[in-house]
């Protein structure tokens, strides 16, 4: 019976995105969970470097190695990048059980986690500019859905203090919207939710007129045909990614789209995962093409 209402419950949320572009998963992370990602959230915020800094954003995350530190300026948002690297904790979040056969019911088994990363509101801030996050690709619309991404707050999320706001249906919407965009409706939803929505979906984050940051995890996924935002293949050591369950593996970039493509000798890159080298590093050291 409880599997049978799991699906049912998927179903319902995949036909809500297909419908109005947007859905909100109840219950995601139990409030103890919201306690933990939210201490170590901010530790991870007060522990790690400023990588990059504009006037609206500080990333967090690691310096390399002769990386200057950027000059902080006045910003709305704090971001960590790239949460597969900072504990295990993250690495259920791609792979949740209320989430991720949502995502793949709108983009299919083969879809990509393209970025999983903290999106921290400031007291103060204003609102995005109205967008969707499939803008920059150059494909007639309404087309198949390219992205799917859930936002889980981690406190309740209201209109003063910068809950997301959508416009349903955007998501067909034939042409691109001009200023003065619509304002959208706010989505209140209390701490352990998602809000998943597919890509084309119009939406902003509201001002925060609260006196209190809004905390959220964002976990981004994209069609295992197109690239990630974040190139995890590179970023997260090999080390790491051997223990990471297999599922969590293929989503990362280590599985296959549509059974070759992302193939290295008509297999799949996670067969090779047992190997700090290159694959083929070892046969090509006898040709003289490797410096050194």
């Amino acid at each position: 019976m409880l599997a049978a209402e799991r699906v049912t419950d998927t179903e319902r949320h995949v036909a809500e995105i297909t419908e109005r572009g947007y859905t909100v998963v109840d219950g995601v992370l139990a409030q103890e969970e919201v306690e933990e990602f939210l201490g170590d959230t901010r530790r991870l915020q007060r522990e790690l470097p400023t990588v990059i800094a504009n006037s609206t954003t500080v990333v967090k995350g690691f310096r390399r190695k002769g990386q200057t530190a950027p000059e902080v300026v006045d910003h709305d948002w704090v971001r960590i990048d790239n949460l597969l690297l900072h504990g295990e904790r993250y690495e259920r979040l791609p792979v949740h059980p209320r989430l991720l056969p949502v995502v793949e019911g709108v983009l299919g088994r083969d879809c990509l986690l393209s970025w999983c990363m903290t999106s921290n509101q400031l007291p103060g801030a204003v609102a995005q500019r109205m967008h969707c996050d499939d803008e920059m690709y150059p494909l007639p619309r309404p087309h198949q859905p390219l992205l799917c991404n859930a936002l889980i707050a981690l406190c309740d999320f209201t209109d003063e203090n910068g809950g997301t706001r959508v416009v349903p249906g955007s998501h067909r919407w034939r042409e691109m919207p001009e200023a003065p965009y619509p304002d959208g409706e706010p989505i209140e939803m209390p701490a352990g939710s998602a809000l998943v929505w597919n890509g084309a979906l119009w939406h902003t984050a509201g001002a925060n007129r609260s006196s209190q940051e809004r905390p959220a995890l964002t976990v981004n996924f994209c069609a295992g045909f197109l690239r990630q935002q974040v190139n995890q293949q590179l970023s997260i050591p090999r080390a790491l990614v051997r223990r990471f369950p297999a599922r969590l593996q293929e989503l990362i970039g280590y599985g296959l789209f549509a059974k070759k493509m992302g193939r290295i000798d008509w297999r799949p890159p996670g067969a090779y995962l047992d190997s700090e080298e290159h694959p083929f590093l070892e046969m090509l050291r006898p040709s003289g093409r490797l410096p050194g």
